[in-house]
C-alpha cells in the first residue's frame, strides 16, 4: 500500500488543500450522527455517508448514482444510512488527482475514472486500453477476467476496497468538419482524456489535445480542436451536437470507473451496513452497464437525428461508421502503439499480467520492450 511518505509533496499538498475545501464544504469523510446522548445507543444512530460520484454531464450520475446513494439506499436500510453525494468535477477534483485523494483518506468513498488511473498504476489502466474493446461484449469479457486481480490489487497496494465496476457510453469521436474515416484524423487537432487514447490516433497522424470533460465544448467552438473523443450520449448531454458535424462511431473506450472506498473508511462501517451496501452495488453496477449500453445506441440516434431519442437532444450529425479498412487500422494500431506504449509506461514485470489474463480476451500478446536510457 502506498503511504503518505510514498507520495509526492505536491499530492500531499493538494490532497490538505481539499480536504479544507471538502471540511468547509460539508463534503468530507463518514461521520456516525448521535442522536442519542448514552454512548450504548450510538450503534443505533444513522450512518452518514458521503460520496464523491462520477462526471456531473453525463447521464450516469443523475440518473443512476445519485438516485441510489440518496433514495434507495437510504430507504432499503430503513433509515439507518443517509448520504451526500457531489460529482467529482463539481467537487474540484481533476480526473488524475482521485486515487491519491482517496489513499490519502480525503475522499473516503469515491469514483475513479479508469483513464485517470493511467499514470498513477498503468497497470491497473490496461483494463480500458484505447482500442482494446471494440464493443460491448469485448468489454464485458476484458472486465471479467482482470476484475479479480484489479480488487486485489487496488486493496494491497492503494488500501482501496473495490466496490463496483461502471462503463460510460462507448467513446467515439466526434469532428466539427467533413470526416469520411480514420485517415482523416491526420494533422487535427484531437481532445483526447487520456494518454492511451494519445497513442491510438497518433498513427493516424492526428495531434491528440488532452483536456477535462467540461472542457471539450468550448475547445471545439473556439477552435482549439477539430475532433474530440468522448461518449457518445455524454457528448449530447454537453451539446456537442451543436458545434460537429461528423462523428465516427467506432469504440475508442469505454469510460471505465472504479467506485471504491478507502480501506480505513470502509473497515469502520457496522458489518451490517458493509453487507448492505455489498449486496445492493451490483445492482446499481448491472443498470448502469446496461444504460450504458442503450445509451450507446441512443447517443448516435440523438446526435445524427436519426433513430430514437428519448432523452436526449436531436442534431443533425452525419455518422460516419467504421468499415472494415479502419477497424484492420484500429487492431494494427493497438498491437504496435498502444499497447506497447502502456508496456513502456508500466514495465516488463506488467507483460506477465497482460498475457496471462487479458491476451487470451483480446487475442494480442504483450512484449517486453527495450529499457529506456
Amino acid at each position: 500500500m502506498t503511504t503518505l511518505g510514498d507520495l509526492p509533496r505536491q499530492t500531499v499538498a493538494r490532497g490538505d488543500q481539499l480536504r479544507r475545501i471538502f471540511l468547509k464544504s460539508g463534503l468530507l469523510a463518514v461521520t456516525l450522527l448521535p442522536l442519542i446522548a448514552h454512548p450504548s445507543d450510538i450503534k443505533n444512530a444513522p450512518l452518514r455517508l458521503r460520496i464523491v460520484g462520477g462526471l456531473a454531464g453525463a447521464n450516469q450520475f443523475p440518473r443512476q448514482e445519485e438516485p441510489f446513494w440518496q433514495k434507495t439506499l437510504p430507504a432499503l436500510s430503513r433509515g439507518q444510512i443517509t448520504t451526500e453525494i457531489v460529482p467529482f468535477d463539481k467537487a474540484g477534483i481533476r480526473t488524475h488527482e482521485m486515487l491519491r485523494l482517496m489513499q490519502l483518506g480525503v475522499v473516503p468513498f469515491g469514483t475513479m475514472l479508469m483513464g485517470g488511473i493511467l499514470s498513477a498504476d498503468p497497470e491497473l489502466a490496461a483494463l480500458d486500453l484505447a482500442g482494446m474493446n471494440p464493443n460491448m461484449a469485448a468489454l464485458r469479457r476484458s472486465v471479467a477476467a482482470f476484475r479479480p486481480h484489479l480488487e486485489q490489487t487496488m486493496r494491497e497496494r492503494h488500501g482501496i476496497e473495490v466496490l463496483a465496476i461502471y462503463a460510460y457510453p462507448a467513446q467515439v469521436t466526434f469532428c466539427s468538419r467533413s470526416f469520411t474515416g480514420l485517415a482523416d484524423l491526420a494533422g487535427r487537432r484531437v481532445r483526447i482524456s487520456n494518454p492511451s487514447q494519445a497513442d491510438l490516433i497518433r498513427p493516424f497522424g492526428a495531434v491528440p489535445i488532452q483536456s477535462e470533460f467540461s472542457a471539450v465544448v468550448s475547445g471545439m467552438r473556439s477552435g482549439n480542436v477539430d475532433c474530440a473523443i468522448t461518449g457518445a450520449m455524454s457528448g449530447n448531454a454537453i451539446g456537442l451536437q451543436e458545434v460537429a458535424s461528423h462523428l465516427h462511431t467506432s469504440a475508442t473506450t469505454w469510460g471505465l470507473s472504479v467506485f471504491g472506498a478507502n480501506l480505513g473508511a470502509w473497515t469502520a462501517l457496522p458489518p451490517d451496513m458493509k453487507s448492505l451496501i455489498k449486496t445492493e452495488l451490483p445492482k446499481l453496477e448491472a443498470a448502469i452497464w446496461a444504460d450504458s449500453e442503450r445509451q450507446t445506441d441512443e447517443g448516435v440516434a440523438c446526435n445524427t437525428g436519426r433513430g430514437s431519442c428519448l432523452t436526449g437532444k436531436t442534431g443533425l450529425m452525419k455518422e460516419v461508421q467504421t468499415n472494415a479498412v479502419d477497424e484492420s487500422k484500429l487492431r494494427i494500431s493497438f498491437r504496435d502503439s498502444v499497447l506497447p506504449a502502456w508496456v513502456q509506461r508500466c514495465g516488463n514485470t506488467c507483460v506477465p499480467v497482460w498475457n496471462r489474463l487479458l491476451a487470451p480476451v483480446t487475442g494480442i500478446r504483450a512484449e517486453t520492450q527495450a529499457t529506456r536510457p
